[in-house]
């Protein structure tokens, strides 16, 4: 069964059809040749139970807050205070990129959503001022992929949702090594080009008074993340409230700058029912597709198969680490989890691994998907932005960053404490 469901997810996607529908279509398909049982006689329950929970309103209200954040202009306002702060290092303007990317994942929850924010105000600054294509382009992909790590992240929230865990700890847990990435993308950037500066453009000082300004445009933003996380910390708010909260808050900062119009209202909430629409299509579907192959058996089989092989818990994890890294090639990200937690989760927590530390670990490898050929969506959303050059320059300016994704992995199975200690100080 595993075979064959493996052959049918690959050979659907291969044919464009939308994620959502191809996990129906798997679930209809395990019911119809793996069960004997008819499956399908539960599907209005599952569609039903998977929608019906209080956690999964956060993710329109996150979709929301970063969708104002970007049509109200707040993000070119905090790419250009970011400018005057990080643009003197080697790499210049490159590290601009990776500090808006990091700034906005603390708002906005969504990598995609993160990425074609920077792309849109950057790339118009990459050929005026001479910096190398592939390392720029890359370094938007790479950046963009914080947004899944540093909370308030939806993937976390739907990690959380279906391993049952602590959104709040899963939060604190990707603090650390969503910020440890960030610098580890900026300390690449400055080796990169100490060793070859042509490719870093044109490094730029400021005057103090100047960056003391500039300030002004990151207090909101900064403002925002803390009321956000901080609420949910201090136990004031659940992550669905603090996220309404988060809009109001960004509705705020919005109309101080002058962004709020009705155009602007009704393209932010245009753009929050696609993506959410997009997202709980794949949760249902998945959920839906989780219930027919653990009612065939599943579980059980893929157990059996583990235990077979006889690895150590340490073994298990690399396996693991090799399966995600090579589906991360062909399956989108959202749908590779929502497909692969209730299967992967229970072996890996059976080895005495804790699901906090798994989750982080699953998200830096789900961040690599979205920077690696041919499903990497990162990469199309920055090429699309750049309207020039080829995919190919942006493929290969992501290879440095995806190193130290790499790094970052080895790092959390060597230190958990990478990704624990926080949830454990706070708790």
């Amino acid at each position: 069964m595993i075979a064959s469901v493996a052959a049918g997810l690959l050979g659907l996607l291969t044919l464009s059809i939308p994620v959502g529908i191809v996990l129906f279509l798997l679930g209809f398909g395990v019911d119809a040749f793996f069960s004997s049982f008819p499956l399908t006689k539960g599907l209005g329950n599952m569609v039903w139970s998977a929608s019906n929970s209080a956690t999964l309103i956060a993710i329109p209200f996150f979709v929301l807050l970063g969708e104002v954040l970007v049509r109200s202009g707040v993000a070119t306002r905090t790419y250009a205070a970011l400018d005057r702060w990080v643009s003197w290092l080697p790499g210049g303007l490159v590290h601009a990129n990776i500090a808006t990317a990091t700034m906005f994942s603390a708002t906005s929850g969504s990598s995609v959503a993160t990425a074609a924010t920077v792309a849109t105000v950057a790339m118009p600054q990459a050929e005026k001022l001479g910096y190398d294509p592939k390392l720029f382009s890359g370094a938007i992909a790479a950046g963009g992929t914080l947004g899944i790590m540093i909370p308030p992240s939806i993937n976390l929230i739907v990690y959380g949702f279906l391993t049952q865990s602590s959104i709040p700890q899963l939060f604190l847990a990707g603090l650390v090594p969503g910020i440890g990435l960030a610098l580890a993308f900026m300390a690449i950037t400055v080796i990169i080009c100490l060793l070859r500066p042509s490719l870093g453009g044109v490094r730029r000082t400021f005057p103090f008074p100047v960056m003391l300004r500039a300030l002004i445009d990151l207090i909101p933003i900064i403002l925002l993340f803390g009321l956000i996380v901080g609420s949910i910390y201090k136990g004031w708010a659940t992550p669905t409230e603090a996220a309404s909260v988060g809009v109001a808050g960004a509705l705020i900062i919005a109309a101080f700058f002058g962004g709020v119009s009705l155009d602007m209202l009704g393209q932010s909430v245009l753009g929050t029912v696609k993506i959410t629409s997009m997202i709980m299509l794949i949760v249902i579907g998945a959920s839906f597709l989780n219930f027919t192959l653990a009612s065939a058996g599943m579980g059980r089989e893929m157990t059996e198969f583990m235990n077979g092989l006889g690895l150590t818990p340490l073994k298990t994890i690399f396996v693991v680490m090799a399966l995600y890294i090579v589906l991360g090639f062909f399956i989108e990200t959202l749908s590779l989890m929502v497909v692969t937690i209730p299967i992967i989760v229970p072996l890996v927590v059976a080895q005495g691994y804790d699901p906090i530390w798994f989750g982080i670990l699953m998200i830096v490898l789900i961040e690599m998907a979205l920077i690696t050929p041919p499903v990497g969506l990162n990469l199309y959303v920055v090429q699309a932005a750049r309207k020039s050059g080829t995919l190919s320059e942006v493929m290969l300016g992501a290879v440095p960053y995806v190193i130290a994704m790499l790094l970052m992995a080895f790092a959390l199975i060597a230190f958990p404490d990478i990704a624990l200690f926080l949830p454990r100080f706070l708790q």
